[in-house]
């Protein structure tokens, strides 16, 4: 028999312990939980190294969002040590980057258009109410794994108008961004990835004056008025983070796992 391994993510350890207990009783699923974006991340590498990767993975909506602020996430090992956080969306996009293999669900707790959206463009492959029933559910894990979008009917069609509108913004950004010359969609990506002045002068080899003229350039023909809103600009275009060189306290290991 072929079984199904399925990864569950929410940090409700009562909501995940039960609805991993539910699914393990099928006879074609194997199940474990994560509580954490990052023990996820890790839960994945282990796998993928033993050579038992999952074939699908079930994210909460509202990973972490009560208890921890967003932060970029950075594609290389994330520490779980109450310092590090990625949330719901951010966990799809970079499951998805990095494990195109892993078909993603979104749990939430009601359907919401403006949340959908962001969740499919990430890479999620369906959005699925946290109280329905469990046939309704492995109809959806088995729906993905045959790569069907699933999605409830309610949702469709404010799901198109908001992607509609964000690929009107992505154009309009896209344009922008274009604009910046080689130098300064250099200095874009490093904002992208959360660096600060003299972090990007550093890795840039240019003066700390150099680079903040560089950013005040990309404000301006971005038309913005802060970092932030010139990443979430950046983003809507496409423009990815630069890469960064992992310190030496990205990756730690305990007894023979990635922590």
């Amino acid at each position: 028999m072929v079984r199904i391994r399925v990864l569950v993510v929410d940090d409700h350890r009562i909501f995940a312990e039960s609805l991993a207990a539910a699914l393990a009783a099928e006879p074609d699923v194997e199940v474990a939980a994560a509580g954490s974006g990052p023990a996820a991340l890790r839960c994945l590498e282990r796998a993928a190294a033993e050579g038992r990767r999952f074939d699908v993975m079930l994210v909460d909506a509202d990973l972490g969002i009560a208890t921890a602020p967003r932060i970029p996430v950075v594609a290389r090992a994330v520490p779980d040590n109450g310092d590090g956080f990625v949330d719901g969306i951010s966990l799809v996009a970079a499951v998805r980057a990095a494990r195109p293999a892993v078909r993603t669900v979104v749990l939430a707790e009601k359907d919401d258009p403006r949340r959908a959206a962001p969740a499919l463009q990430a890479g999620a492959s369906g959005w699925v109410a946290k109280d329905c029933s469990l046939q309704r559910l492995l109809t959806v894990i088995r729906g993905v794994l045959r790569d069907e979008t699933h999605l409830p009917p309610a949702l469709l069609t404010g799901v198109l108008r908001e992607l509609t509108a964000a690929r009107k913004h992505r154009t309009e950004s896209e344009r922008l961004v274009e604009s910046l010359t080689p130098r300064e969609r250099e200095v874009l990506r490093c904002m992208v990835a959360g660096l600060g002045r003299k972090a990007v002068a550093e890795r840039l080899f240019l003066s700390p004056h150099t680079v903040r003229t560089h950013m005040q350039n990309v404000l301006g023909k971005l038309g913005v008025h802060s970092t932030l809103a010139a990443v979430a600009l950046a983003r809507r275009a496409g423009v990815g983070p630069a890469e960064l060189a992992p310190s030496a306290g990205d990756v730690v290991e305990r007894g023979g796992q990635l922590a």
